[in-house]
């Protein structure tokens, strides 16, 4: 993408080209809103390393994460927003208004911004985990558990999340394997209870993870762990790691967050700061849904092309009349 994009005034620019944010693009740009998608690597977010979702709606044999994502792109594209990918944004403000977004030393004016930067799964940092995500590592067991149905499993943590998340993988595996670092979970009692009372899963305390690794794409993966002393290997299918997400805010300095650091928003997606809009996963209360995160670009979009006609009346007379490749859906 040329450096000059970055020059120019727009009425939106989203910091962020997941789903959520290549969505809103979708839209904002359709309703003829100048829009920019900047982005601190390549389009796609999270989806687009994800071999195979088996849950987004329209696709009856799923559809390969890097797939969707691009043809996300590509519409976008055709709407006639423009993408800088591998632009990180260091700075966001308000005044007067506007909505100041810099990268690096550039400082990029719009009449609203949308932030869908998403939020990353906290992983294990030992050696095999990033060579297997998508291929036997993962983190979604809504998104991928079906994928498992009679396999053997297991799940690494010990907060309510590997809780919950044990149970519904347990509907589909044939075990279930949990590995958690401490002497006991750290979740409520009642999922505790729930686990405890489910035959097909296992827990192991004082567990620690060292290392993963599969031979082949067939092979069972092998996870080196140690319990005390002792250095073991357990066999399964699949493995899940639910040890906590990190909301991607650098940069975001001055939006206000929650107490874990994801943003928080009015029912109207609105930030502390106006003119500034939040959708996806890095929004406070998202459900980490790939469907979600696009019906929430799309709901944001809507919402700012309201804020543009209330703060901004005639905007379009600057920015030129919508498209009309078919009616609004």
């Amino acid at each position: 993408m040329a450096e000059d994009v970055l020059q120019q005034k727009y009425d939106t620019v989203i910091i962020g080209g997941g789903p959520a944010g290549l969505s809103a693009a979708v839209y904002t740009a359709r309703e003829g809103m100048k829009t920019l998608v900047l982005d601190k690597t390549a389009f796609g977010g999270m989806a687009a390393i994800t071999e195979t979702i088996d849950n987004y709606p329209g696709f009856s044999k799923g559809v390969g994460g890097l797939a969707l994502t691009d043809e996300m792109t590509a519409q976008a594209e055709r709407f006639g927003a423009a993408l800088a990918p591998f632009h990180e944004v260091t700075g966001i403000s308000t005044k007067d208004k506007a909505v100041s977004i810099e990268v690096g030393d550039t400082v990029i004016q719009a009449r609203a911004a949308l932030i869908t930067t998403g939020s990353t799964y906290r992983r294990l940092g030992v050696p095999g985990e990033a060579e297997l995500i998508g291929r036997g590592v993962h983190y979604c067991a809504t998104c991928d558990g079906p994928l498992y149905r009679n396999k053997r499993l297991a799940v690494i943590g010990g907060g309510n999340s590997a809780l919950q998340e044990s149970l519904f993988l347990a509907h589909f595996a044939s075990s279930v394997d949990i590995l958690v670092r401490g002497e006991a979970f750290n979740g409520s009692d009642i999922l505790e209870r729930a686990v405890a009372a489910e035959k097909h899963i296992r827990v192991h305390y004082n567990t620690k993870v060292n290392r993963l690794a599969r031979t082949s794409p067939a092979s069972p993966i092998l996870i080196e762990q140690q319990t005390g002393d002792t250095t073991n290997r357990l066999e399964t299918d699949g493995v899940f790691v639910f040890i906590g997400l990190l909301p991607n805010t650098h940069g975001l300095n001055g939006v206000a967050a929650d107490d874990r650091g994801f943003v928080l928003s009015d029912n109207s997606f609105q930030t502390n700061l106006p003119g500034v809009f939040v959708a996806g996963d890095v929004r406070s209360g998202s459900t980490w849904q790939i469907g979600s995160a696009v019906g929430e670009g799309v709901s944001a979009a809507l919402i700012m092309r309201h804020y543009l006609d209330e703060h901004f009346p005639g905007w379009h007379k600057k920015t030129g009349p919508p498209p009309t490749s078919g009616a609004p859906v």
